[in-house]
């Protein structure tokens, strides 16, 4: 199990947002790049970013600053937001991130998903969003009808890098993850598992610690660490 920080971009700084409402979020950092090395000062393995403004443009917003991210810092990154071809895969391969994560087109375009994936396996991973067992899209501004396991089980044999599996109505509302729907995501699936939404205290921590035995392998923290009511370093090391 690894624990992963989040860093989520809006206008060039680092944001949260409350159940992905960007008329809610509350900046923690001005420089985002300070963020990364801080995290990774303090231990992170992989350090997952989000471009929000990208999320919902559909096009990527903050690549100069991933770029100084990326080489700022020495650990893997992970990326989202906005990334929806090819050509944007492999710009931001190129540019040093060692993850990409497929949200929104693997839920509209599943021909170009599966020749991503055919062409990048180790690099991509699919994000699944869902709100009540249905994902939602375009930064989360959009529901589906599609369940959350059966895309999961569409993509499963692809082989993708991982699945990140984030509960929409948790996510930085600091009440907790949904441990049973992830638990339960995790179980039908080959491919890993990384949770994602709501992981407020050290308790959440050692409670998902306990999924690691149905297939989730990754702790995905955002608003907890920012706020302080999780210490980086006592969840890493929790996990060694």
């Amino acid at each position: 199990m690894i624990i992963i920080p989040a860093i989520d971009l809006k206008n060039g700084k680092c944001v949260r947002l409350k159940q992905g409402r960007m008329d809610s979020s509350t900046t923690f950092n001005e420089n985002p790049v300070d963020q990364a090395m801080k995290w990774q000062d303090m231990g992170a393995k992989i350090i997952h970013i989000v471009d929000l403004d990208g999320s919902i443009g559909g096009l990527p917003k903050n690549l100069s600053l991933i770029r100084s991210m990326v080489t700022s810092i020495n650990v893997p990154v992970e990326l989202g937001g906005g990334i929806r071809n090819l050509a944007t895969v492999q710009m931001y391969l190129d540019a040093g991130v060692n993850t990409v994560i497929l949200g929104t087109i693997a839920a509209k375009n599943a021909e170009l998903t599966a020749e991503i994936l055919s062409k990048f396996k180790e690099n991509v991973a699919i994000g699944i969003d869902a709100k009540g067992g249905k994902v939602a899209v375009e930064g989360w501004t959009e529901a589906t009808s599609l369940d959350a396991g059966e895309l999961g089980l569409y993509y499963d044999p692809f082989n993708p890098a991982a699945f990140i599996f984030t509960d929409i109505e948790r996510d930085g509302m600091m009440n907790g993850p949904s441990f049973l729907p992830t638990r339960d995501f995790a179980r039908i699936l080959k491919t890993s598992v990384i949770l994602s939404g709501g992981v407020t205290t050290i308790s959440d921590v050692e409670n998902a610690l306990e999924l690691e035995k149905d297939g989730v392998t990754g702790i995905i923290i955002g608003r907890a660490l920012y706020e302080g009511s999780i210490d980086l370093k006592e969840a890493i090391a929790l996990t060694e």
